[in-house]
């Protein structure tokens, strides 16, 4: 069973893409930015602000699935500078207290609408 979750809380899609994919038990979160899902702009203010609408904006789509933020077991960040990786640290692991999902972190070139953050994340029921 596969089906494509959206979430009225968080921002539309800007391409071809679902912002989650609910397979059984998983769901496959698509990459968020810091975009206000109200605006469709990014967020004012810098890594932290976006980082903080990024993973409020993960929550979203993942209660639209029937899942939350503790039933993440893995998670991408994509940096536009891996310098910031203390403030990120920072921010995530208000997000993510222990138990910790696994998380792989990696520097990008750049990233849509000028963010300087973006997530993605694989959660299944029960992965706290």
């Amino acid at each position: 069973m596969r089906r494509t979750i959206e979430a009225e809380d968080a921002p539309r899609p800007v391409g071809p893409y679902a912002q989650a994919v609910l397979a059984g038990d998983f769901v496959f979160a698509a990459g968020q930015i810091g975009l206000d899902p109200s605006t469709g702009k990014l967020v004012p203010g810098g890594t932290r602000e976006q980082l903080v609408r990024v993973l409020d904006n993960l929550a979203a789509v993942l209660r639209a699935s029937g899942h939350g933020l503790d039933d993440v077991v893995k998670t991408t960040v994509y940096l536009v500078d891996l310098g910031e990786m203390p403030l990120v640290n920072e921010v995530y692991a208000r997000y993510f207290p222990a138990p910790h999902p696994a998380r792989a972190t990696v520097q990008v070139a750049a990233l849509p609408a000028g963010a300087r953050v973006e997530i993605e994340a694989v959660a299944v029921r029960g992965g706290s």
